[in-house]
């Protein structure tokens, strides 16, 4: 059976060791020509809504998507090689990704909350580029909802690999927090839940996820679970 695996990026498949709101931080700056009061706020959003959520926060509400979106890839540059120096590849990420990569029904992208831009920063500088189709991903320049992401991503993936790839149940997501298993749920893909991140097995149970693990350290099992013995 065909299979679209829809990776979350952040906790998933990297630590970004609090780049990230570095990001958020610079591009804030880059647009106001002031440093923030207030953090960015993530847990799972996509960069349209963190970024309008940090702007109100800070008193500002008259910035257009546009400006904000090349204010994040301005900084999305900046933040590269810190990135590359203090991120790092999740356990068992590699290992994953390179046994899906040998089974030819799977086509492998990203469903993220990152612009297209900085997701392509963050895998290109530690070294998870060249494994992953992101022409047919959903990015958090394309929505601010992030089931709305998993539904671009299965409509583009059908689109380049043929209709049998946007057939329900197809698509799995997988990622490390509640609003992953929620867009999985409204997007019409499955869901993975791994606790890398900043939530337990626990709450991801909790949250409805059916399939939870702690980490992506067991390949073999991860590729019971995803149906791909």
């Amino acid at each position: 059976m065909p299979r679209v695996i829809l990776w979350d990026i952040d906790h998933t498949l990297i630590e970004n060791s609090g780049v990230s709101k570095e990001i958020y931080s610079t591009a804030f700056e880059l647009l106001t020509g002031r440093v923030p009061r207030h953090a960015a706020r993530t847990n799972g959003r996509t960069d349209l809504a963190i970024m309008e959520a940090m702007l109100v926060e800070n008193g500002i509400s008259d910035v257009e998507w546009v400006d904000t979106a090349d204010a994040l890839q301005r900084a999305g540059a900046v933040h590269r090689a810190a990135l590359a120096a203090r991120g790092a590849v999740l356990p068992g990420t590699v290992e994953l990704i390179t046994a899906l990569a040998s089974r030819p029904p799977v086509v492998q992208t990203v469903v993220t909350g990152n612009i297209r831009a900085n997701a392509e920063v963050k895998l290109k500088a530690l070294g998870l580029g060249d494994h992953f189709d992101l022409d047919v991903g959903g990015y958090g320049s394309d929505h601010m909802e992030r089931y709305r992401l998993v539904q671009i991503a299965r409509q583009r993936t059908a689109a380049k690999y043929g209709p049998q790839y946007g057939e329900p149940h197809c698509a799995i997501v997988v990622g490390d927090t509640p609003r992953d298993i929620e867009a999985a749920k409204r997007g019409g893909a499955e869901v993975l839940a791994v606790a890398s991140g900043l939530y337990s097995a626990d709450e991801l149970r909790a949250a409805g996820g059916l399939l939870v693990v702690q980490d992506l350290a067991d390949t073999s099992e991860l590729l019971r679970l995803l149906d791909l013995t």
